[in-house]
């Protein structure tokens, strides 16, 4: 029999449970993490977190508990409607108005027999304000959400798209009649709209100044001030001057080879009159060994390299392969693949104990997907991830890759091995993550090509973002192992840049430390100027930062000419060489050195209180300052003037003479000690060079 064009009508008017249903009780925060949507459900009532499987919550809504949920010949009469709408008590609030839209829609899906409905597939799904800048607090911008359904029109969702703030303080959201974002105060302000299974940003910027800055001046030296300079006009931010040759010397030397400037170096530089000393500077750093000694450490700790129980030789051998692969610049892609597909002897072939790292195909997931992608999995172990793309069958399809590798001394591929997909229950299938299934063959190769190919995203954004925070002390998305569309970056278009730069270039990390390095937003001064006091990230002058566990103890050692010794190791080896953090190092320790044991790049500079008290009065200060073959007590016994020890540790403390006003103080502190108190008067002036905030900070 042909449907009649009234039956039509009728059957179209029957809301569609999984595109209309379920965004109700989304939007009334039933299907949340603290509600339903949990993973243990609520009050025996279990709804998919954020209706992310639709034939689930169907079958809990309608079948499960013999279909004591809804009531088809009385639909005012289900539980499903009186108890989100306060008819009933339980133990949530009252999250549906009676008379509202969301009531209206579920009584109408109830009266049809609460079908199902056919699958329907969003094909698209984007989130806008009304003005993206905004003059003045407590303005308020109008937002909007749209969606398309496969072969369908393009639908207004606004009422049904959930808009969060990422820090309800600053932007507070209006949803009565139409969706308003209130800014209350400056700054770039993210929303994520939820939408079904997507989310997206909405960004709200209140300039950080009252006046239009002109910056039409500024020098662009390459695509990174391009960028930075178009972003701090649109947030009406001067900029600071450009750091001094002293300042810029100490801060490119520890931040490319984790090491003080040598007191040549000090004296030279300034006197260099090259319009491209900058450049000469950079490139000598890069090709230096300080370079491969130092981003060997910061490698380890990215990739939690560490000595197993009775067996230092795999952590040998695996740092020496990062070093020499450092030393050649090995480009990243195939760096990346190497780790990946690496089999063998760990003892002999450094990266096969990449595999050894982590104790189980999930756990090397979870690494790869933080190192090779920049996002953060393991929130789609149990569900799907509830602000990124990822889902269940991706977290285990890509844990399913790594399931049959062998992780003793010989790392190999088995014959068998599988993790279990804790949505279906069955095997995982081996998955490129949000792409596709891998067939039979090699799934491990398979997915390191994926993840280096030239029109993957994932791998250059999330390299150069690590590079980005290594220079600046910040990513332009932070954290940096958190990429996702709902943690949008600072400046936007200048990873997208900066990333592509990075493939056409060839995987080349120094060619993208260079870039970063000679960038005028490098080079600033870290002294705000009036309007920029209150930046702290979008690059306006420089940001201090403390220096790591290992960079610090070997400062020290360097300033007072007396070595830290480690146990097993030859002396004069330096911290920033000890690449297992296994290896004994109590001074290392306290300074917040990390153990490795979980995700280290994050935190590397963190002792907190611990290590701020063992500097003011623990030995690894006093005993090198009071040491009688250390350099202070050698300036002394040599007979040199005040003046000359004064200056002697400024520079190769703070990389720079100290200025007229600092050494007549310190001068007259040592004359009025007199000569029976002018060591202890030296030794406390030492004390307060190594202690000081200049000191401990790259700045």
């Amino acid at each position: 029999m042909t449907a009649t064009p009234l039956l039509l009508a009728a059957l179209l008017a029957v809301p569609h449970f999984d595109t209309e249903i379920v965004p109700v009780l989304t939007k009334a925060g039933c299907n949340a993490g603290a509600c339903h949507g949990a993973a243990a459900g609520r009050g025996g009532f279990h709804l998919s977190l954020f209706g992310g499987d639709p034939a689930a919550d169907h079958e809990a809504i309608v079948h499960a508990l013999e279909g004591r949920r809804i009531d088809l010949a009385r639909p005012a009469e289900s539980l499903l409607l009186r108890k989100p709408t306060g008819q009933l008590k339980h133990g949530g609030r009252v999250v549906l108005d009676a008379d509202g839209a969301g009531a209206k829609r579920l009584t109408e899906w109830l009266a049809a027999g609460a079908p199902r409905g056919a699958i329907r597939r969003l094909t698209h799904f984007a989130a806008t304000a009304s003005a993206s800048v905004v003059d003045r607090d407590d303005a308020e911008v109008g937002l909007r959400a749209v969606a398309r359904f496969e072969g369908g029109p393009e639908v207004d969702v606004t009422a049904w798209t959930v808009f969060t703030a990422a820090d309800p303080t600053a932007v507070s959201v209006l949803d009565k009649a139409g969706v308003t974002a209130v800014v209350h105060r400056r700054g770039q302000h993210d929303l994520v709209a939820r939408f079904l299974d997507r989310v997206e940003p909405v960004r709200v910027t209140r300039p950080l100044g009252d006046k239009p800055v002109d910056l039409a001046g500024e020098p662009r030296t390459n695509l990174i001030d391009e960028e930075i300079l178009d972003t701090l006009a649109g947030l009406r931010l001067p900029v600071s001057p450009q750091a001094d040759d002293a300042a810029f010397l100490r801060r490119l030397r520890l931040d490319l080879t984790g090491t003080l400037p040598t007191p040549d170096e000090v004296a030279a530089y300034p006197n260099d009159k090259s319009e491209k000393k900058r450049a000469a500077l950079v490139d000598r750093l890069l090709a230096s060994d300080d370079f491969a000694d130092y981003w060997t450490l910061k490698f380890s700790r990215l990739l939690r390299v560490r000595s197993l129980p009775s067996e230092k030789q795999g952590v040998a051998a695996y740092t020496r392969w990062l070093r020499e692969s450092l030393r050649g610049n090995l480009p990243m892609d195939r760096w990346a693949k190497e780790l990946l597909t690496a089999t063998g002897d760990s003892h002999a072939v450094g990266p096969a104990n990449f595999a050894r790292m982590t104790n189980d195909a999930r756990a090397q997931a979870e690494l790869v997907s933080r190192v090779f992608l920049g996002a953060r999995m393991q929130c789609a172990n149990c569900h799907n991830h509830p602000l990124d793309r990822w889902t269940q069958d991706d977290y285990h399809g890509l844990a399913a890759v790594f399931a049959r590798l062998e992780r003793g001394r010989v790392v190999q591929v088995g014959a068998r091995g599988a993790v279990t997909n804790l949505r279906t229950g069955d095997p995982a299938v081996p998955r490129l993550p949000g792409t596709r299934d891998l067939g039979e063959g090699d799934s491990l190769g398979a997915f390191a090509e994926w993840v280096t190919a030239k029109d993957n995203p994932h791998f250059a954004r999330a390299q150069v973002n690590r590079l980005w925070r290594a220079l600046f002390g910040r990513g332009l998305v932070e954290p940096v192992d958190d990429l996702r569309a709902t943690n949008p970056a600072t400046h936007p278009r200048l990873l997208d840049r900066l990333a592509d730069d990075f493939v056409r270039h060839g995987y080349d990390l120094r060619r993208t430390l260079r870039l970063i390095a000679l960038s005028r937003a490098y080079g600033r001064s870290e002294t705000a100027v009036a309007g920029n006091e209150a930046d702290d990230r979008y690059y306006a002058r420089a940001y201090r930062r403390p220096l790591e566990p290992e960079v610090l103890a070997d400062a020290i050692v360097a300033v007072t000419g007396v070595p830290e010794v480690y146990a097993g190791t030859p002396p004069g080896t330096r911290a920033v060489t000890l690449y297992d953090p296994l290896t004994p190092a109590p001074s290392l320790d306290v300074l917040g050195r990390c153990s490795r044991g979980g995700a280290c790049e994050e935190n590397p500079a963190a002792g907190g209180l611990p290590a701020r008290l063992h500097l003011l009065n623990g030995p690894l200060l006093n005993a090198k300052i009071a040491a009688t073959d250390g350099r202070l007590a050698g300036m002394i016994a040599a007979g040199k003037a005040d003046r000359d020890v004064v200056a002697e540790f400024y520079v190769r403390g703070f990389g720079r003479r100290p200025s007229e006003k600092e050494l007549a103080a310190w001068l007259g502190r040592i004359a009025q000690a007199g000569p029976d108190g002018r060591r202890a008067c030296l030794e406390d002036f030492l004390w307060g060079l190594l202690s000081s905030r200049d000191f401990a900070t790259n700045h």
